[in-house]
């Protein structure tokens, strides 16, 4: 094997292609080189052509020149190559398998072997591209057990990743704004010119108010070598977990980015799918699991999530050409949808409406609003919150604070371990509802919408919430959820891997509370239609 040399990076020609690699894809594409008769499945994408060939998977990175990602050259598609088996597969064992040669021999191309290399492909152990998350979403298998475990994915990947306080965050979000507004003046006809200037005004204002936000976070730790390009389809089943794998290898400035911002381009890619309600349920799960200093950066979110979607709308646009006929029909509609969706995260008055079912009032678009939701143990709160949240605020819904798990947060235990009886004294119990009005008040702080999840028996806890709302000069809307004694006792004891702790002679004692005057909206049997019933409020 001879070792590759290295080139100048050529001028970058209108469709970004710097290189022809037919003959490489021809050998790949071709079932007699990897021993079998099956037909060979390719994958193109804007950087890459994935080859599916019987139990092994190879990927040629493109000789493509952009401003953010260079493959012009062989020695930097090979050190690609390295890079993403070294960096995804650290958190995908078994998954890469190594990098491997393409050569010119006295016979031709071959794969492997001795030879003059002309290329080099990653090979992975092939897995059912069924089993990647996009594709579970849309046969409707994104489950709550599902957002769970993913948002634990999440979490336990920015915990590793290493700490970037150096970095200059804010500079590197402005030079991809600066790009996507450029490649947006450069094709009106996929971009409007009107929409384009409309987005590239909120989009500059909107990043010179989180500027100093952005560097108090890289300061704190919240920025790191990120996955980077965390969507849907960068994640797979494997044993029936999710597997996050694809990472960005090619550029250590792309990935290295706060942790909400590469939670967002995961969340964005939910939303656009009109998966509300699972993006919110990521979303929430996320910040259970994370510190409470978390808390602040939600005030940048709105702009994280419109860069994802503006940043996607550009790559889409640059791999047209690589698609023809429905295919590339439909590419135009999605970049059309992304890109009005860039528009709609930062004025979400331009947003569909999202449908509303009868017990819930229609929240005022752009404006962060309180609601409360309360009940005795069983009555639905949970269910109903969960039910209900992606349709409150702006994108990606309300925060959700729920007693349960602010209880076990405040004794350092996990969300289903079981907590002693002390661990319900009234003196802890005032704790945690101190706690849920004091992380209301910071969640509200940042803009975004906050629905709290607890019994509120009493009137003065009721009304310390709404005072939460007066003093933050904001909309409240309280429910208080009811159904028949009998039917409480059964749902607590038909519960599962769940954080509450309630059984039924919790609810024989709660049942004998004076609860005082109700002023909420009560509400019989809200909570026993299943959301899966709801298709409305699947696409807001």
């Amino acid at each position: 094997m001879t070792a590759p040399t290295d080139t100048p990076t050529p001028p970058t020609p209108p469709d970004h292609v710097v290189g022809d690699q037919g003959a490489v894809f021809a050998l790949l594409e071709d079932p007699t080189t990897h021993g079998i008769t099956d037909k060979v499945v390719r994958i193109d994408t804007h950087g890459a052509a994935v080859f599916l060939a019987g139990p092994f998977a190879y990927k040629v990175k493109r000789a493509v020149f952009f401003p953010f990602m260079d493959f012009s050259t062989l020695e930097k598609r090979r050190a690609a190559c390295e890079a993403e088996v070294a960096i995804s597969g650290a958190g995908a064992p078994g998954l890469y398998l190594g990098v491997v040669p393409i050569v010119r021999t006295a016979n031709g191309l071959a794969l492997d072997g001795a030879g003059e290399v002309v290329e080099f492909a990653v090979k992975m152990r092939r897995f059912d591209t069924g089993l990647t998350l996009d594709r579970v979403a849309e046969r409707g298998g994104f489950t709550p057990g599902l957002a769970k475990a993913l948002a634990a994915a999440v979490v336990a990947s920015h915990q590793a990743a290493p700490v970037r306080r150096d970095f200059d965050t804010a500079g590197r979000l402005g030079a991809y704004l600066r790009d996507n507004i450029a490649e947006f003046a450069a094709q009106p006809e996929l971009f409007p010119s009107a929409e384009g200037a409309a987005l590239a005004a909120l989009s500059e204002a909107a990043l010179a108010r989180i500027t100093g936000l952005v560097k108090v976070r890289s300061a704190a730790g919240f920025v790191r070598r990120c996955h980077g390009d965390l969507h849907l389809r960068n994640i797979v089943l494997l044993d029936g977990r999710p597997v996050l794998f694809d990472a960005i290898e090619f550029n250590d400035d792309i990935a290295t980015c706060d942790v909400l911002y590469d939670l967002a381009f995961l969340l964005m890619d939910l939303w656009q799918r009109s998966l509300h309600a699972e993006a919110n349920a990521v979303f929430n799960r996320y910040l259970w699991a994370s510190a409470d200093d978390q808390i602040e950066g939600l005030a940048a979110l709105p702009f994280f999530l419109s860069l994802r979607a503006g940043i996607r709308a550009k790559v889409e646009a640059a791999g047209l050409r690589h698609l023809d006929g429905e295919t590339r029909a439909q590419a135009r509609a999605r970049i059309g949808a992304e890109f009005a969706a860039a528009l709609a995260f930062l004025d979400p008055a331009r947003a569909t409406p999202p449908a509303h079912g009868a017990e819930l009032p229609a929240p005022r678009s752009g404006q962060a609003a309180l609601w409360a939701v309360g009940g005795l143990s069983g009555s639905g709160k949970s269910t109903f919150a969960t039910r209900v949240a992606h349709l409150c605020g702006t994108a990606p819904g309300a925060v959700i604070l729920r007693s349960d798990v602010e209880r076990k947060r405040l004794f350092g235990v996990g969300e289903t371990e079981k907590l002693p009886p002390e661990a319900y004294a009234p003196t802890v119990t005032e704790r945690v509802y101190a706690r849920l009005r004091a992380l209301a008040r910071r969640v509200l702080a940042t803009g975004c919408s906050v629905i709290v999840d607890a019994v509120h028996a009493k009137p003065q806890e009721r009304a310390a919430i709404e005072q939460v709302a007066a003093d933050a000069g904001i909309d409240f809307h309280g429910w208080w959820l009811e159904a028949p004694d009998a039917e409480l006792i059964r749902r607590v004891e038909a519960r599962t891997d769940d954080a509450s702790d309630a059984d039924a002679a919790v609810v024989r004692r709660q049942l004998a509370y004076d609860l005082g005057e109700i002023r909420w909206q009560r509400s019989p049997g809200l909570s026993t239609a299943p959301l899966a019933a709801r298709p409305s409020d699947r696409h807001p």
